[in-house]
């Protein structure tokens, strides 16, 4: 696999990561995505197949919460879907995660993804 671009390298890291990384009924896999306006973040259960719960910058009920300044692009947004998706999962009674980076650096929003859901309760 030859490197001609940047999604290129977070292809080639994202599978060196997935090798050792899967998400079990126990402890789903908490999987990170960002783009230049949002941040996605899904729980996988690997052994089934099955996305588990979602939140996203996109959706109304997290646009709701948005609080001044904040959005999808930035840190403050990346922290209420951070906070949105371990209130979702508590409610489904799951506690324990996997974090996957999905390739991208554990820096800025993808940080602030997984500190707020740490800060609310998820352990991983």
């Amino acid at each position: 696999m030859r490197i001609h671009t940047k999604e290129d390298r977070r292809d080639r890291i994202k599978h060196r990561i997935r090798k050792r990384l899967r998400g079990t009924a126990e402890q789903p896999r908490l999987s990170v995505f960002r783009s230049g306006m949002h941040i996605y973040a899904q729980v996988i259960d690997d052994q089934s197949g099955r996305t588990l719960a979602s939140a996203s910058s996109v959706e109304p009920t997290v646009k709701a919460t948005l609080a001044d300044g904040a959005r999808g692009g930035n840190r403050k947004g990346a922290e209420v879907v951070g906070q949105a998706i371990a209130e979702r999962l508590k409610e489904k009674g799951i506690t324990r995660v996997v974090f996957d980076r999905n390739g991208f650096l554990y820096h800025g929003r993808v940080r602030a993804v997984a500190e707020a859901a740490r800060n609310a309760g998820l352990q991983f």
